[in-house]
């Protein structure tokens, strides 16, 4: 394989990416909006941590165990940030 096609499946790959965050930050919108409804906080650090050990547990790598939490904090901090503004005033 020559490097065009390789970057044409990384292309792919991101157009797929963006597809999926953008279908689990609406997910993370809607469990905000039951939260708000119910009196629950946004930050729920042992969903956190349960998610962490299920995708460390899952990880089939080549990426270590870090760098997998290190993008799910990421993922998580920003559906956080949403639902905080999302649902700031209801």
């Amino acid at each position: 394989m020559d490097i065009n096609e390789i970057r044409k499946q990384i292309d792919a790959l991101d157009d797929e990416l963006l597809r999926i965050f953008n279908q689990r930050a609406q997910l993370a919108l809607d469990i905000g909006h039951c939260k708000k409804k119910v009196g629950l906080a946004v930050y729920d650090p042992q969903r956190e941590k349960k998610i962490f050990e299920r995708m460390k547990g899952a990880n089939p790598g080549p990426l270590d165990d870090g760098a997998i939490v290190r993008l799910f904090e990421r993922v998580i901090d920003e559906s956080r940030r949403l639902e905080r503004i999302k649902t700031k005033g209801e």
